[in-house]
């Protein structure tokens, strides 16, 4: 018989998301009068563009013509990558530095295969669930301790350190995950912090996975929005972007990463050309018919869009957090980013979300689920159509803190 992978039993039983429609469910089948508004799962709820959607109409009606037909593109669209590296590294990546894929988290699970389970890895705490759960499936970490996985570095970012993590802590050469404008709690590293983590990857010899698929909601100019801003990172990062939040494309899928060629292993090798060859072996490349509405994203008429609608999911995020406020909760996040970041101090987080569902029928994210430092935490996400918004935000006033 086929043994089961060995490494999917050390899994925390139940992914974060799948947890919570699950209670969703249950709530609505106990509950069939309620009207349920979720400000839970980051999923963007508004029509995609008119400009894009008829960069991805006329590349489909493309395909179907002999002259304008096009199989594999592995490492992604030429045109596409010198417009990616024009429009938000200054022109600064050769193409062969920039690749096109499906999506920030699918490239997440692909640099976990080609790192594999020797390297240390060490994460914000709290954290997307990939960056953990991930590392645990190739083996990079063992099993469940009761409070976070064995062989992970947790790096609490909390209200008492300003959501910045002690980078101390980090263990020489090691992987480390670190997202800006960060997914759950909403905060922005400066530029001083994003130069003392660059300074500590250097002198530790760590490679830093850099997640910026939030980076389009950023609007304070002295905010980085990408960490080759600070010019070293060259050397000791690796960033990861995504169209799904800024144009809509959660279900059209696209995304890009940036492999410098001057990054490079402890031993000399190139990260890059690893890179290469991992796109090129367990990747067949992006949708052709994505790749061109990502392109049509990326001209004036699609920036302009872009812009609107990343505008859009802040108003959103301002009404949350002003309603959040009115209660006399604290919070982070939702000036710079879609997600705000609520505390509710000595409190059970799923205890926190089922109130929040029992009393104003509004679903959201236990902190606790993005790693122990959430626990006492709750995530409200912004995406959501205006009037679902609203209708939460006075639903809210309903909730006891």
């Amino acid at each position: 018989m086929v043994k089961r992978n060995s490494d999917l039993a050390n899994l925390k039983a139940g992914y974060l998301f799948p947890e919570i429609a699950k209670r969703r469910r249950e709530f609505a089948q106990a509950h069939p009068e309620a009207n349920i508004i979720s400000l839970g799962i980051g999923n963007t709820t508004e029509p995609l563009t008119p400009h894009v959607t008829a960069g991805l109409v006329a590349e489909a009606q493309r395909l179907g013509t002999e002259a304008g037909y096009s199989g594999y593109q592995d490492e992604g669209l030429p045109t596409l990558r010198e417009r990616i590296s024009e429009v938000f590294y200054d022109g600064k990546f050769d193409i062969s530095e920039i690749f096109i894929s499906d999506g920030a988290k699918c490239d997440i699970g692909r640099l976990q295969v080609m790192f594999g389970s020797e390297n240390p890895v060490t994460v914000q705490d709290p954290s997307y669930p990939v960056y953990v759960d991930g590392s645990v499936l190739i083996g990079a970490a063992g099993g469940w301790n009761g409070n976070g996985y064995n062989g992970i570095t947790y790096l609490p970012c909390t209200a008492e350190n300003g959501y910045f993590p002690d980078l101390s802590k980090v263990p020489a050469g090691s992987l480390v995950y670190f997202c800006s404008p960060n997914n759950p709690t909403g905060a922005v590293a400066t530029r001083e912090q994003l130069e003392n983590l660059v300074a500590m990857a250097i002198e530790k010899g760590c490679i830093i996975i850099y997640d910026a698929a939030y980076s389009e909601f950023i609007r304070d100019p002295e905010l980085p929005k990408t960490i080759y801003d600070i010019p070293d990172a060259v050397t000791c990062a690796i960033e990861l972007n995504s169209f799904s939040k800024p144009i809509g494309f959660t279900g059209v899928r696209l995304g890009w990463s940036v492999v410098p060629k001057e990054l490079q292993y402890q031993s000399g090798e190139s990260v890059n050309a690893d890179w290469h060859r991992i796109s090129g072996t367990i990747f067949n490349g992006a949708s052709n018919v994505a790749q061109a509405g990502g392109l049509a994203s990326l001209d004036p008429d699609g920036l302009r869009e872009m812009r609107a609608g990343t505008d859009f999911y802040l108003e959103n995020a301002k009404l949350i957090k002003r309603a959040i406020t009115d209660l006399g909760i604290t919070s982070v996040g939702g000036e710079n980013s879609p997600y705000i970041w609520a505390h509710f101090p000595g409190r059970d987080s799923w205890q926190v979300f089922s109130d929040i569902l029992e009393k104003c029928h509004v679903v959201t994210t236990p902190g606790a689920g993005f790693g122990p430092a959430g626990e006492g935490y709750i995530r409200f996400s912004a995406f959501g159509h205006r009037a679902d918004i609203v209708e939460a935000c006075e639903r809210l006033k309903a909730l006891q803190v």
